[in-house]
């Protein structure tokens, strides 16, 4: 069984690298179609439309270009590199729309970004 820490992993807005990740998230999902009929003990249901989105925390800065491209309402290529990006190694990659942008920040802590995304069209799994 294979098991990947994840300081390893990296994240991309086109060949530009998010910098300072703190965390991100992926979330893949399907909605289904209810084909229960009149009879039937149980409910029944069919997969139906494949969704994604996710989220990215990193600490602010105003200076990095991959942080800058994601302004709320962009559509932007995001390359999710969950174990890091050498050779052989399992990438996730689709075209997103930034949803929402927040920056937090307090006296006795750094200054955050969280940024949420949500996929439009399909997600592609793919290895370096």
């Amino acid at each position: 069984m294979a098991v990947h820490r994840g300081q390893g992993g990296l994240i991309k807005v086109g060949s530009n690298s998010i910098a300072e990740v703190k965390s991100y998230s992926l979330e893949e999902s399907s909605d289904t179609i209810e084909s229960t009929s009149m009879g039937d003990s149980y409910r029944s249901f069919e997969p139906s439309l494949l969704s994604y989105s996710g989220s990215v925390e990193c600490f602010w800065d105003e200076s990095d270009a991959a942080q800058v491209a994601l302004s709320v309402g962009s559509s932007v290529t995001l390359v999710w590199y969950p174990e890091g990006a050498d050779s052989g190694d399992t990438y996730m990659s689709g075209t997103v729309i930034v949803t929402g942008k927040t920056i937090t920040g307090s006296f006795d802590g750094m200054v955050e970004a969280s940024i949420s995304v949500q996929g439009t069209g399909g997600i592609t799994t793919a290895t370096v």
